[in-house]
């Protein structure tokens, strides 16, 4: 082993603790290791940064910003209206979800068709009396599964179609469609278990029925209180009240001359017999109730409808994963200077947060319930870095123009799809028409992108080409085929799906396709095999991470709004993983003979 290859294993094997620990983030980590690999020499300086113009890069960037301004043209809400004669029953009901969100993930980010259909999907739950826990879970394995169908529904099939073009001087991408033969096979046999099966493995407790009143458990934290004729605090203001335990003590609301304000305005003065709603942790509320000569109206019982009225409303929203909250405290969301909104709670893999608010560091999948101007408190949300859930309206002015907006991405898809323009071209041309169309503004360009994925995969590109030019591939390839020498072929190729899957399980699957497309290459070529076939396997294990809520974001997108749990993924995943392994390999030596 040369000390280049030893350098290279030492870096990547630190990169994947780093990746797994998330202490810091997997973009931050991604440049480190790249750093450390331009500084001892293995990548030189000016290829540093080379990956940040590579085709996957650019075909990443390109497709999410296409699938803001599909969202934007009003075509996913549009085929989200058919969902409502089908949601009578439950097992039709996630069925039917399922198979729209594997549909729209295909053709667009996976991680946003599901953004999309969320609110979609409660809506519907919440219209049957279901838990979200029921529907949240197949949705996000059913997007999964659906962006392995086509190159551009997921960033391992965009990472591995590009790859193949490196390997061999003239060599050509994968196209649109060559992923469509094994995945929509895995697909299908996929969704059918999770939206018939896979949802009856969810902790029946998690099944159970869900409200905010429950999950945020309101009645703990909203209190009346009266404000006495001999009240010190008559005359001055309710942001004096609420100083007095900054970000601990919200007014809510106020009920004067029997009239009842919700999120009234800091400035408004208080006056003798006001009954002001407060927002409290249960142990600075008797301080402040001491301290201002208040009195707790003792028959009061606090629900979702105390909080929200014609002009004020309730919405719950998510913390992406991408989200710069990620890390930060409730300080960091500005919700004053967004308008007069309140953080009234928060829940985190269904319980509700107890600690003091302030304190608390937002993790991916929290739920924060929030209460503002019902007519811009979505907006509001997103404005500070949320992901609202609640089902949005569709904008008059652009939604009477989807079919404009899918006849550019379609034509697009068909130039890319019979090799006329590199998909990359072909993407990016359909981003600037987009533009010209006013389906997604500059500002929204920048804003749709995920810069962290963008980051990563810039950086691991080169880091990734190291493996290779330094021999560390080879290596790793002899190895494995040490312990697999005289296996059957198909036995090689399912157990670099699985290995593949178990990295994809604990670290972002771009990273996983990056580091085993190379590994998966060297093997084939010391089998004299068919590369194609190892890495569609690569491929498929890179997309399928069902085992954790860390290995993907769209398992992370539901942690919070389904109340789920870190193990209840691995109930549903594991299952449906050995049904993959099972189905997929069969399918990959079929339309991909490894000899």
């Amino acid at each position: 082993m040369s000390n280049e290859q030893i350098v290279v294993f030492i870096v990547m094997g630190l990169s994947l603790i780093l990746f797994v620990w998330g202490r810091w983030r997997y973009d931050v980590v991604a440049l480190l290791a790249l750093m450390v690999l331009v500084l001892t020499g293995i990548v030189e300086s000016s290829a540093a940064f080379a990956g940040f113009g590579h085709p996957a890069v650019i075909t990443v960037a390109a497709v999410l910003v296409i699938s803001r301004g599909l969202r934007n043209a009003g075509v996913v809400d549009i085929l989200a209206r058919g969902i409502a004669p089908f949601a009578k029953y439950e097992t039709v009901h996630i069925v039917a979800l399922s198979c729209l969100v594997a549909v729209t993930s295909a053709f667009m980010n996976n991680v946003g068709a599901l953004a999309l259909l969320m609110p979609v999907a409660l809506e519907s739950a919440q219209k049957h009396d279901r838990s979200p826990a029921l529907v949240l879970m197949p949705l996000a394995f059913a997007s999964i599964l659906g962006g392995m169908m086509t190159m551009i529904g997921t960033p391992p099939n965009i990472i591995i179609a590009t790859y193949r073009e490196t390997m061999s001087p003239g060599g050509e991408p994968f196209g649109l469609f060559d992923f469509f033969p094994v995945g929509a096979a895995v697909a299908a046999v996929g969704i059918f278990f999770v939206a018939t099966v896979g949802w009856r493995l969810i902790p029946r407790q998690r099944r159970g029925q869900s409200s905010p009143d429950k999950l945020f458990r309101i009645a703990e934290y909203v209190t009346e209180v009266e404000v006495p004729k001999e009240s010190d605090w008559i005359g001055r203001t309710l942001g004096d009240l609420e100083a007095m335990k900054e970000d601990e003590v919200v007014v809510a609301g106020l009920i004067r001359d029997k009239k009842r304000r919700l999120a009234p305005a800091p400035s408004t003065r208080i006056e003798a017999d006001d009954i002001i709603i407060l927002k409290a942790d249960p142990a600075e509320l008797p301080e402040v109730v001491q301290a201002a000569k208040l009195k707790i109206v003792s028959d009061f019982q606090a629900k979702e409808e105390t909080l929200r009225s014609d002009d004020v409303g309730l919405i719950e929203a998510v913390v992406p994963p991408d989200s710069a909250l990620v890390g930060r405290t409730p300080i960091s969301l500005r919700l004053r200077a967004e308008g007069r909104t309140n953080l009234i709670a928060m829940a985190r893999q269904g319980r509700a947060v107890r600690e003091r608010l302030r304190r608390v560091k937002f993790q991916a999948g929290d739920v924060l319930l929030l209460q503002g101007a019902a007519d811009s408190l979505a907006e509001t949300a997103t404005a500070v870095g949320l992901l609202p859930l609640a089902k949005r309206n569709l904008r008059i002015g652009k939604a009477r123009r989807p079919i404009i907006a899918i006849s550019i991405f379609g034509i697009a898809l068909l130039l890319s799809a019979f090799g006329v323009v590199p998909a990359a071209i072909t993407l990016v041309c359909a981003v600037v028409i987009f533009a010209l169309f006013d389906f997604v503004s500059v500002r929204m360009m920048y804003e749709a992108v995920d810069w962290s994925v963008i980051v990563l995969l810039a950086a691991m590109i080169p880091v990734g080409e190291a493996l290779q030019t330094t021999g560390a591939t080879e290596l790793v390839s002899s190895v494995l085929l040490s312990y697999t020498q005289g296996l059957h072929v198909a036995v090689i190729l399912g157990l670099v799906m699985v290995v593949t899957m178990t990295l994809s399980d604990v670290i972002n699957n771009a990273a996983t396709a990056v580091v085993m497309a190379p590994i998966a290459v060297s093997l084939a070529e010391r089998l004299d095999g068919n590369p194609d076939a190892f890495l569609m396997s690569v491929a498929v294990g890179a997309s399928c991470a069902f085992l954790t809520p860390i290995g993907h974001q769209c398992n992370t997108l539901v942690l919070g709004p389904g109340g789920y749990r870190f193990g209840d993924y691995w109930r549903m995943g594991l299952p449906l993983e050995i049904i993959i392994v099972c189905l997929g390999v069969p399918q990959i030596m079929y339309f991909w003979p490894p000899f």
